[in-house]
C-alpha cells in the first residue's frame, strides 16, 4: 500500500490535479470562517456592481482625519474618469449631426469640447434615427460632465431642524484625501455583485462547496451501484448477467441527460434540494461503470487464485470482495473520480435549464450560471457574473481528469513512459 501511494504521488499529472483540487477545498472550508456573510444575502441595492473596493461616501466625508495631497495628475484622472475617450467621440458625433462643422471640433481639447457641448446640446432633442437607448446615453454623459472643469470644492450642508434652511457645514476641496484606514465602512468586492446585488466571491465559494457535495454524493451512489451490478453480472453470469445487462442496456438506450431532465421536472421545484438532485444524478449515471466493471471481472473470474478459492469452499461474497475486488480497486477509484466530475457537470447542465436545486436555499455553480444567463450578463458585458463560475467548473473537472490520467498511468503499465 505504501509503495502504491508513493507511486501515485510521484505521478506529475496526479500531483498537479490533486494540488488544484486541494486548493479549491481549502478555500471552500477556510473562506466562510473569515467572511461570515451568508452567500445569498443581498448587500448591493442594484445589479452587477463591478469588482473593486467600495468605500462609504458618507464615512469618507466624515473621516476623522483629512489629508491634503497636491497630485499633479489628479485633475487629469478626474476628467478621464468622468469623460472617457468613447464619450468624447460620441459627443463629436452628436455635435456633427447637430450641425457643428467637424473640423471645428477637437475631442482632445476638453475645455473647447465642453463649451461646444454646452452651447449646442439639448437634452430634450432627439436627432433623426437615434434610438431611445442612445438618447439616454447622451443624457447620462451630459449629467456626468456637469461642473467637470470646476476648481471649487463641494459644499457639505446640513438642514437646520428649526428653520428648515440649509447651513454650510464644511467644504470638501479637490485636494482633500482620506486614508482608507480612517474610513469606518470599507468592503472589498473581489468579483463584484450579481444581478441580485449579492457578493459573487462569497457566493462562488459556497456554490463550489455545494457542487462538490453534489458530485461526491452522486459519484458515491453511481459508483456503488455500478460496482455491485458489475461484480454480480461478471462473476455469477448466466441469468443474473442477462437480467442486469438487460436493465443496463435500457438505461444505455435512453440518453442520461434526457432522463435527468424528466425526473427533475417530475420532482418539482419545491422538493428539489441539492442532495435530491445528487441522488437523481447518481441513480442515472451508473451504467458505464457497471459495464466496465463487468468486463474487468470477466477477465478475472477464471484466474488461478479465484479457482483455488472456489475449490477451498469459500463463500461467494468472500471470493468477490477478497479475490476479485482488490484487483479492480484502482479502476473503481478512477471511476469514482470521473463520476464526481460528471456529477458536477450534470448539475450545472440541469441548473442552466432551470431544473437544478431550488434557488432559495443554497447556490450551486449551475444556479449561478442560470442567474447570469437569465439576467443577460453575457450580453451586458458583466463578465464577473459568469466567467469565474465557468473557470471554477473547468478547474475542478480539469483537476479530477488530471488525477484520473495520472492514476491510469500508474496502474496501467501500457501507458507508462
Amino acid at each position: 500500500m505504501k509503495h502504491t501511494l508513493n507511486q501515485v504521488f510521484h505521478s506529475g499529472k496526479f500531483l498537479v490535479g490533486f494540488t488544484i483540487l486541494m486548493t479549491v477545498l481549502v478555500i471552500v472550508f477556510v473562506y466562510p470562517l473569515i467572511v461570515r456573510t451568508p452567500p445569498l444575502q443581498i448587500i448591493g441595492q442594484g445589479t452587477f456592481f463591478p469588482p473593486g473596493i467600495y468605500v462609504s461616501t458618507y464615512d469618507a466625508i466624515n473621516a476623522p482625519t483629512v489629508y491634503t495631497l497636491n497630485l499633479p495628475d489628479a485633475e487629469a484622472r478626474r476628467i478621464a474618469n468622468r469623460l472617457t475617450q468613447e464619450d468624447r467621440i460620441a459627443m463629436k458625433e452628436w455635435l456633427v449631426a447637430f450641425g457643428v462643422p467637424e473640423e471645428e471640433i477637437d475631442i482632445d481639447d476638453t475645455a473647447q469640447l465642453l463649451a461646444q457641448w454646452e452651447a449646442n446640446y439639448d437634452p430634450n432633442l432627439r436627432l433623426p434615427g437615434m434610438t431611445f437607448a442612445r438618447h439616454r446615453y447622451f443624457q447620462r454623459v451630459n449629467a456626468s460632465i456637469d461642473g467637470l472643469l470646476s476648481t471649487e470644492g463641494a459644499i457639505i450642508a446640513a438642514r437646520n431642524p428649526e428653520t428648515g434652511e440649509l447651513t454650510e457645514k464644511s467644504i470638501v476641496k479637490q485636494t482633500d484625501f482620506a486614508n482608507v484606514n480612517d474610513i469606518a465602512n470599507v468592503r472589498i468586492l473581489t468579483l463584484g455583485t450579481d444581478n441580485f446585488g449579492r457578493d459573487v466571491t462569497t457566493q462562488l465559494v459556497a456554490a463550489a462547496g455545494v457542487s462538490l457535495l453534489i458530485g461526491l454524493v452522486a459519484g458515491l451512489i453511481a459508483t456503488t451501484i455500478g460496482l455491485v451490478l458489475g461484480l454480480m453480472a461478471g462473476y455469477i453470469g448466466g441469468v443474473v448477467d442477462d437480467v442486469i445487462m438487460f436493465v443496463t442496456n435500457l438505461f444505455t438506450v435512453i440518453p442520461t441527460f434526457v432522463l435527468l431532465i424528466l425526473i427533475s421536472f417530475s420532482i418539482g421545484q419545491d422538493r428539489r434540494g441539492a442532495v435530491t438532485i445528487a441522488i437523481v444524478i447518481g441513480f442515472t449515471s451508473w451504467v458505464w461503470t457497471a459495464r466496465a466493471v463487468r468486463s474487468q471481472v470477466f477477465s478475472l473470474r477464471n484466474r488461478d487464485h479465484v479457482n483455488l478459492s472456489k475449490l477451498s469452499g469459500h463463500p461467494l461474497p468472500r471470493i468477490i470482495f477478497a479475490d476479485i475486488l482488490p484487483y479492480i480497486a484502482s479502476y473503481v477509484v478512477m471511476a469514482f473520480i470521473l463520476q464526481i466530475s460528471s456529477g458536477i457537470l450534470a448539475e450545472a447542465g440541469l441548473s442552466i435549464l432551470g431544473l437544478g436545486p431550488r434557488t432559495t436555499e443554497t447556490p450551486t455553480l449551475g444556479l449561478m450560471m442560470n442567474w447570469a444567463m437569465i439576467y443577460q450578463a453575457h450580453i451586458l458585458g458583466k463578465w464577473w457574473a459568469y466567467m469565474p463560475v465557468l473557470l471554477t467548473i473547468a478547474l475542478i473537472t480539469f483537476s479530477m481528469n488530471l488525477m484520473n490520467t495520472g492514476l491510469d498511468q500508474v496502474f496501467n503499465p501500457a501507458l507508462r513512459d
